[in-house]
């Protein structure tokens, strides 16, 4: 919240979602309701419920979703972005890892989004801007995934329905990796869903030339190295 709160930039509508949490979440946001635009908390089936639900009452723009223990880099992140000209559906910077000892590591996005990328990455909620019209064009987050409703939304759009993108080479959000993701169970959720994710956009043969065109790029830059 703070990282929101002191923003240079206030032309901000700051929508906080909780799933009814019994950790002191609700009585935080009470506290700060006074410089919060709009918030819910009532029990959930997810966090793409959750996501979805902000989403669907937001009057602003872009949508950018920060999950808790996730928070912006820096005080002028929202300014620098704006005064780089909002125009592209998606608009997208760099990310900071931050793991539970606090240690910080940087990670960096493509400038261009493509098959190749999708299939060993992907594009990082935290620090990704998205236009609230494509939601109403193309639909939300599929709340039947768990963990990857977000890959599943940027396959549709972005590579299906080729949307246009821009990445900003600035650091938006820290990211917690300890999240939802990070156990052994959940990754290989996370692998079932992403071939889910496919497979609902891409027919079979389709998706098994894809994986074939990526191993074959990955061997052929593992022999350039």
């Amino acid at each position: 919240m703070s990282s929101v709160f002191n923003q240079t930039f206030k032309d901000v509508e700051y929508i906080v979602i909780d799933g009814c949490s019994q950790d002191g979440s609700k009585e935080l946001i009470e506290k700060n309701a006074s410089r919060i635009s709009k918030w819910i908390s009532e029990k959930d089936s997810g966090i793409y419920n959750a996501q979805n639900k902000g989403a669907k009452i937001a009057t602003g723009e872009y949508c950018l979703f920060l999950n808790s223990g996730d928070y912006l880099a820096d005080n002028s992140v929202l300014q620098k972005v704006s005064d780089a000209g909002l125009s592209e559906d998606f608009v997208y910077g760099d990310l900071l890892l931050e793991n539970n000892q606090g240690q910080i590591e940087k990670a960096f996005s493509p400038d261009k989004l493509n098959v190749h990328h999708f299939m060993i990455s992907t594009l990082w909620h935290p620090c990704t801007f998205i236009r609230r019209e494509v939601f109403v064009k193309y639909g939300y987050y599929k709340e039947n995934y768990k963990i990857t409703a977000d890959y599943e939304f940027f396959i549709r759009t972005v590579l299906k329905h080729k949307l246009k993108y821009k990445h900003l080479s600035l650091f938006v959000a820290v990211f917690n990796t300890g999240g939802i993701g990070s156990t052994d169970t959940n990754r290989k959720l996370q692998e079932k869903e992403r071939e889910q994710s496919w497979l609902e956009n891409y027919s079979p043969l389709t998706y098994s030339w894809f994986k074939f065109k990526t191993k074959l790029k990955r061997y052929k830059e593992a022999k350039l190295a």
